[in-house]
């Protein structure tokens, strides 16, 4: 629970921000792979538009999960699941909390009509369909009357935009279209962040059903929830292998990314096997998997690094 009034980084969750600041970085660092060319500008303007998308993703979840009534019934509440709870301390700030995600929103318009200037205008049309895409998902993933999360969609919706359109986007920024390394690139960073959204509702389930809030673990199951939180971190592994492959003769040294899950994937795995349908016990895990989920993010793009210099 928030006690005192919180500040405009509270409000905007950034610790968050990395799953967004990852893909655009890692899918920056292979359009420079595949162009052996740099655009600083580009770079700039895109993290500005991630970021202000982001931003306003967290603080439109924030508002209309409290105001459907989620968070405000969700007694497993902590940093890592459930929401920030700002609203439920302070519902005098919900004008601020709207403003600032439109300011996140116009942020990124600006970002998004700069990029057009650095980039080529055949790629305008992925530029303008992603700024699109992801203004849309970062209100109606929540917001009535789509509401995405509650109609069993938001999986999906968390893996397609902290993933392919993240790191397409970072590639469009840089010239770069649908080449076939960021098409193997695509689905690592979103697998990532989804895994914390897998995690996050098992510890939110009753909140969840209550509100009419259908993610996996509401309509399946904690049990079933868990083995598919198992079973994405897997298909990660195997397309960070595949990736490697693809840029050969180095690409092997990408391969340190996947440290943190020889370290941290099993101890999670065994907390949630055991304690799946155990909220308090869960939490643990929830911790672990961000942590896991940093490091992955942190290794993969230093990984890319490495291989521009070596390969």
């Amino acid at each position: 629970m928030v006690s005192k009034r919180p500040n405009m980084m509270q409000m905007a969750r950034a610790p968050f921000l990395s799953s967004i600041i990852s893909p655009l970085i890692a899918g920056t660092l292979l359009a420079i792979a595949i162009n052996n060319s740099v655009n600083i500008l580009g770079f700039l303007f895109v993290l500005i538009m991630g970021i202000g998308l982001h931003v306003a993703t967290n603080v439109y979840n924030d508002i209309y999960d409290t105001l459907q009534g989620t968070d405000r019934i969700n007694v497993h509440r902590n940093e890592f699941s459930g929401g920030s709870g700002i609203l439920l301390d302070h519902p005098e700030m919900l004008p601020k909390m709207y403003n600032l995600a439109r300011a996140g929103l116009i942020m990124a318009l600006i970002a998004t009509v700069a990029l057009m200037f650095v980039v080529e205008k055949s790629l305008w049309i992925h530029l303008w369909s992603l700024y699109f895409m992801s203004a849309f998902f970062s209100k109606s993933y929540t917001a009535a009357p789509i509401k995405v999360a509650y109609r069993g969609f938001g999986e999906i919706s968390v893996w397609f935009a902290f993933g392919p359109m993240a790191i397409l986007v970072a590639a469009v920024s840089q010239n770069v279209g649908l080449h076939p390394i960021i098409l193997t690139a695509m689905p690592a960073t979103g697998i990532s962040t989804l895994s914390i959204l897998l995690l996050g509702q098992l510890i939110d389930l009753d909140a969840d059903k209550a509100t009419g809030k259908w993610g996996v673990a509401a309509r399946l199951g904690t049990k079933a929830t868990s083995y598919i939180f198992l079973l994405v971190q897997i298909i990660l592994v195997i397309d960070i292998v595949v990736l490697s492959q693809v840029l050969n003769p180095r690409g092997w040294v990408i391969l340190i990314c996947l440290l943190p899950y020889i370290l941290l994937l099993p101890q999670i795995w065994k907390i949630m096997n055991k304690n799946h349908a155990d909220p308090k016990a869960l939490q643990i895990a929830a911790k672990m998997n961000v942590q896991l989920h940093l490091l992955f993010s942190i290794l993969f793009s230093l990984g890319i690094g490495i291989y521009l210099i070596v390969r």
